[in-house]
């Protein structure tokens, strides 16, 4: 346990820690899903760093501790988080949410982040989606599209607007995090080999009234065409 706080890491700093043998958080028995989010969530950002200290309404403490103590604060002081650790929080999750598989088997993400957020600390949702005239929260947006044949590398920003546009979906507004599960179809079929991460997202276009420039006139447009 590290009960000290520890910064996100940034730049050189995060290269020299994180990179390497024995980095990273270490798998065991279907924790994948788990892993890779909390790894996404807190080794280079703070975005998310109310999760760790703020006493939230809901906010079970001694899953709070073991987040922050056990899993975060090692990943950032030392780059890696050892197995026990997140077992430590799977056997939480599983008492807390009535679940008896969270400490066995792969989950979805989205299941995780819902729980963890919603159930057990108590979170505001963090998105909020807008779906022909009808508005819906959510923790993180998981983007749904068709194989496009075009698309052989695609980067994120183009995902996420072909996903948004697919749904029809605009952001109500400006989320504080804009948390994306990338697509994904189990280990026998990928939609994509690779995809290129963007460094910048632009929300410009997905955001509901937001006023934009004419592509011909450069006015304010009044019209849009998908």
């Amino acid at each position: 346990q590290v009960p000290d706080s520890f910064p996100p890491l940034k730049n050189e700093a995060a290269v020299h820690v994180l990179r390497g043998r024995m980095k990273g958080i270490q798998g065991h028995c279907n924790s994948c899903y788990m892993d890779v989010a909390l790894f996404s969530l807190f080794s280079c950002t703070s975005v998310l760093d109310s999760m760790l200290f703020k006493p939230f309404p809901l906010c079970d403490r001694n899953v709070q501790s073991i987040l922050r103590d056990e899993i975060v604060n090692p990943l950032r002081k030392t780059g890696f988080v050892r197995a026990r650790s997140v077992m430590h929080l799977r056997e939480q999750l599983t008492e807390k949410g009535q679940c008896s598989s969270f400490t066995n088997a792969e989950k979805d993400p989205e299941e995780f982040l819902n729980l963890i957020m919603h159930q057990i600390l108590g979170i505001e949702p963090l998105l909020k989606l807008q779906s022909e005239g009808q508005e819906q929260d959510c923790y993180c947006y998981q983007i749904f599209m068709d194989k496009q044949e075009d698309l052989v590398v695609p980067d994120v920003q183009q995902l996420v607007e072909r996903s948004f546009l697919s749904s029809n979906l605009k952001l109500v507004e400006i989320p504080s995090c804009f948390i994306i599960q990338m697509p994904r179809f189990g280990k026998e079929y990928k939609m994509f080999s690779k995809i290129i991460p963007s460094l910048e997202l632009d929300i410009t276009d997905l955001l509901l009234d937001n006023p934009r420039e004419c592509c011909v006139c450069g006015d304010v447009a009044t019209l849009e065409c998908s």
